[in-house]
């Protein structure tokens, strides 16, 4: 199986995502049926992964798996680097965070011609060896080059593993001898210029909510001119006023709340959102942090000092504002190049010897 054959496998998976209609794809029918019910189901195993954020996930996979982004991704590398005469067993240690957060280590793993050895997180542990099975089904040759496991991982020529940054210590002890990619906490931070649309404060909600805020690129720091008002942001994340309504979301936001109250903690909230004044970049679930700043020269300087902490900018309003910055709304859909903590994926599995 070369490259062309698992591209092509890869994009008629991302078909299959964009349009999961049994009727069509007949051969993948009962599969797809299967994948239906655990959007609805996944809720039971893990009570955040909700129906609308799973079946958001599934999209996001399918608008990124087309036969064009696939091949402009692997574009940029030897071709030659890609086809492993002998290829090598990588472990990934994968987190559970957001639904199919460990998916772009998967393709990235079998794009580059290598077998996975994927220890599942326990949070997270039905979606992907579904949809694995289906792949399998578009093209056999993938059937003997994944193992999914739950337990401890070993006989692993390389690893890439994910964490806290407590556990990613833990990694760089245990794996210093392999060949290794080691992920700590990152999170996102959005820059407000004063100048926003309605649209564009709508979409910054969508990636302050989205996942609940659990995702490395959700918003959870806002950087403001010195003189912001916020009443305008509060009006636009009305709309995602539904996020209370999920218990254990409301339960962060309850705690916190009363921490703030009984402290007097200086805060604002509009009864979902808390937003607070601090310089950290990772803020709790159900509170956004925010920074002022005096001049976009002197924010730039800043973010560069704290690129280490940070996944994805958005710039509202300003999308060029810093370099590799998104537009609001659009934290979710990263390219597929737009690797996890900056570190390139694809590059360190095609340099396996």
């Amino acid at each position: 199986m070369n490259l062309v054959n698992r591209i092509n496998a890869f994009a008629k998976l991302g078909e299959v995502l964009r349009n999961p209609d049994p009727e069509y794809f007949r051969s993948l029918a009962s599969d797809i049926r299967k994948l239906k019910e655990l959007v609805q189901s996944s809720q039971y195993d893990n009570p955040w992964f909700t129906p609308d954020d799973v079946q958001f996930a599934l999209n996001a996979i399918g608008l990124s798996l087309r036969v064009s982004q696939l091949e402009k991704w692997v574009k940029k590398y030897c071709t030659r680097s890609l086809e492993h005469r002998s290829p090598k067993q990588i472990g990934v240690v994968m987190a559970g965070n957001i639904p199919l957060v460990g998916f772009h280590d998967y393709l990235s793993v079998l794009i580059s011609g290598h077998q996975l050895l994927a220890k599942l997180s326990s949070d997270d542990k039905k979606l992907l060896p579904l949809l694995h099975r289906i792949l399998v089904k578009i093209e056999p040759g993938f059937s003997k080059l994944v193992t999914f496991t739950e337990g401890t991982i070993g006989g692993f020529d390389a690893i890439i593993a994910t964490g806290s940054n407590n556990t990613a210590r833990y990694f760089e002890f245990y794996f210093e001898k392999y060949p290794h990619i080691i992920r700590k906490n990152r999170n996102s931070a959005a820059v407000i210029n004063g100048n926003e649309s309605d649209e564009e404060l709508h979409g910054l909600g969508e990636d302050i909510f989205r996942y609940f805020g659990l995702g490395c690129r959700n918003v959870s720091k806002l950087y403001v001119p010195k003189n912001y008002k916020f009443e305008k942001l509060y009006e636009s994340l009305q709309d995602f006023i539904d996020v209370i309504n999920h218990h254990r979301y409301k339960n962060n936001y309850d705690y916190n709340k009363a921490v703030y109250l009984i402290n007097k903690t200086p805060h604002l909230d509009n009864g979902f959102l808390i937003l607070k004044e601090d310089s950290r970049i990772s803020s709790p679930m159900s509170i956004l942090f925010y920074e002022k700043y005096n001049s976009l020269n002197d924010l730039k300087l800043l973010l560069q000092s704290r690129s280490n902490e940070l996944q994805a900018i958005v710039s509202a309003g300003k999308p060029n504002f810093y370099k590799n910055s998104v537009s609001p709304g659009k934290t979710q859909f990263p390219e597929l190049s737009d690797y996890a903590d900056g570190v390139d994926t694809l590059q360190f599995l095609s340099a396996l010897k």
